[in-house]
């Protein structure tokens, strides 16, 4: 049954680079060209499958709603107006709840796009393609109506009587799915606008900026060069963060952390509470800047077998540090 889900992925695949490029191709830029919001509809497990595509164009940069055909024609209708664009899903292309929907979508000069497994409706997406609307175009009503028609058609599904839609939904979600992607390729939608649209759980928690997660203000362990060391110790102490910032006029010149406290203790016993945190700090600590992702700063920190980064501005101005610790309830670590 899987072969067979498979077999039809790979048929949809063929179309998309061969038959039905024109068409993809159309449909990506009237969604590029959307000023509203993409309005996907579809009745029963095509509606299942246009509230994945809605949700998958949202998250990757296009704003989208999912729109019951039978709310729709009981007040929601409303929720369509121009400037959208409609991605109306039928296996059949001849579903009554949506067809109903046709004549406000024309009155209103929505584009639709159809995604229907009607064989036949290539064949009147082509001809359009070419700019020909010959009353001689022929396949399913939906097809007929859309300005872009895109061929979900498979040569069998899945189940054993061949009447459950699986093959059909598999294939409608793989080409929603290749919709949204090349859209979001197409608006040069980056991994920063894919966090800011996902800042809750375990995804959103992965890319936390640096500066969601740094210590800052008070709460930011930070001495000056001529500090002596019992009070650096008690900077450390109070902070709790095994570590200070060394700072000049604002600008990060050093760090002392637990480790440097030990092994100086050890090299030089009870005299180093006479030197100052400019005789004991470690010039040139590792920086980050606040706008990274947390990723980047464990891979730094991992990579330097360290536990914390300083986070500095463009002119090495200390903004704040981002400890081991704080990269934990980004499940990261």
């Amino acid at each position: 049954m899987v072969r067979i889900e498979a077999d039809a992925l790979r048929a949809l695949a063929d179309r998309i680079g061969g038959s039905m490029a024109a068409a993809f191709q159309r449909a990506v830029e009237l969604l590029f060209c959307c000023a509203g919001r993409v309005v996907v509809t579809g009745m029963g497990k095509s509606g299942l499958i246009a509230r994945k595509i809605a949700a998958t164009l949202s998250s990757t940069g296009s704003p989208a709603l999912y729109l019951h055909p039978v709310d729709a024609l009981h007040g929601d209708l409303g929720m369509v107006v121009r400037g959208d664009v409609v991605l109306a899903l039928s296996a059949s292309g001849e579903t009554e709840e949506i067809l109903a929907l046709l004549a406000t979508i024309k009155r209103l000069q929505v584009p639709l796009i159809a995604m229907t497994g009607s064989p036949a409706s290539m064949q009147a997406s082509s001809t359009r393609a070419s700019g020909n609307r010959s009353s001689t175009a022929r396949g399913s009503t939906l097809a007929a109506a859309a300005d872009v028609a895109l061929d979900c058609s498979i040569s069998e599904e899945a189940c054993s009587l061949g009447l459950a839609p699986t093959a059909s939904t598999t294939t409608m979600l793989a080409l929603g799915d290749a919709l949204a992607v090349t859209l979001s390729e197409k608006r040069g939608f980056k991994e920063e606008d894919f966090a800011n649209l996902h800042p809750g759980g375990k995804l959103g928690k992965q890319l936390a900026r640096v500066e969601s997660l740094m210590h800052s203000g008070d709460a930011l362990p930070c001495v000056g060069p001529q500090t002596k060391m019992p009070d650096v110790i008690y900077e450390m102490s109070r902070k709790k963060l095994g570590v200070t910032a060394v700072v000049e006029a604002e600008i990060l010149v050093g760090i002392i952390s637990d480790g440097d406290l030990r092994r100086l203790l050890e090299k030089r016993g009870k005299d180093v509470l006479d030197l100052t945190a400019g005789e004991c700090m470690t010039k040139n600590p590792q920086t980050i800047a606040r706008e990274e992702f947390a990723a980047t700063a464990l891979a730094l920190m991992e990579e330097k077998k360290i536990t914390s980064l300083m986070v500095v501005d463009g002119s090495g101005k200390l903004q704040g540090i981002v400890h081991l610790h704080d990269l934990w309830s980004t499940h990261l670590v």
